[in-house]
């Protein structure tokens, strides 16, 4: 039991005599060294130390982007998931066009949603490859979230305002 590394390194063939000898005079060489009351740096010692900094950076870094694209993805199920839960899926027949980056892109609409759009009632939510319409409050809480995902979501207005003559009748025989 009272086998030392180095005699088991000297029986197992991978350390020779002089090896054992040499280290041997090393140790007792720093250890006078240090009894003497000099500093003795071992650059092996630091070596490793500064290795293990090194190391210990590089695994800080790992796990800030791990936990990023963790937020990230949660980030997205989320807005995934209010998307889906508020969407209006009733589609008409009327060319709706909208800007996407440098793109114009068009989605069909009936009267009444392209009308709750221009009022701002309706946004345009983009999720993956797709298009949605969502109430103004869903399309709020999904900006909070992700802005880059609302396309459209225009200032509220009041439809009485937008139609200034609605009381003003037109008869049915005008001739122009």
């Amino acid at each position: 039991m009272g086998n030392s590394l180095q005699n088991q390194l000297l029986k197992a063939g991978l350390a020779n005599k002089k090896q054992a000898v040499k280290a041997k005079k090393a140790k007792n060489s720093k250890d006078k060294l240090k009894r003497a009351g000099v500093d003795v740096t071992d650059e092996a010692a630091q070596l490793a130390e500064k290795a293990e900094q090194e190391k210990r950076e590089k695994d800080r870094a790992l796990n800030r982007q791990k936990t990023e694209r963790e937020q990230a993805a949660a980030i997205a199920a989320q807005v995934r998931q209010l998307v889906q839960m508020n969407r209006v899926v009733e589609r008409g027949d009327i060319e709706y066009k909208f800007p996407e980056g440098n793109l114009v892109k068009t989605l069909h609409l009936t009267e009444r949603q392209r009308g709750s759009v221009i009022n701002g009632a309706l946004a345009i939510v983009k999720v993956g490859e797709s298009y949605d319409l969502v109430p103004r409050q869903a399309a709020e809480k999904i900006a909070e979230r992700a802005e880059e995902s609302i396309l459209v979501l225009n200032k509220e207005t009041e439809e009485a305002a937008e139609d200034e003559y609605a009381d003003f009748k037109v008869p049915d025989d005008l001739m122009w």
